[in-house]
C-alpha cells in the first residue's frame, strides 16, 4: 500500500472519530443521566481530542507526491 493510501486511510479514520465524537456528546448529553452520562461524555471528549491529533498530523506532513 503506498503512503498516500496509508494517510488517506489515516484521515478517514479521524473523521469517523469525529463523527463518533459528536453522536456519543449528543447522547450523553440529551439522552443519559448519571454514570453513564459522564462516562460516555468522557470517552466522547477523547476520541474527539484524537481525531484533532490525527488531523493535525495529517495536515502538518502535506502532500505525499503521489
Amino acid at each position: 500500500m503506498s503512503v498516500s493510501m496509508q494517510m488517506m486511510w489515516f484521515s478517514i479514520s479521524g473523521m469517523v472519530l469525529m463523527a463518533i465524537a459528536a453522536l456519543a456528546i449528543y447522547v450523553s448529553r440529551y439522552k443519559l443521566k448519571g454514570f453513564f452520562k459522564y462516562l460516555v461524555g468522557t470517552i466522547a471528549y477523547f476520541c474527539l481530542f484524537l481525531a484533532g491529533i490525527i488531523m493535525f498530523i495529517t495536515v502538518v506532513s502535506g502532500p505525499t507526491g503521489g
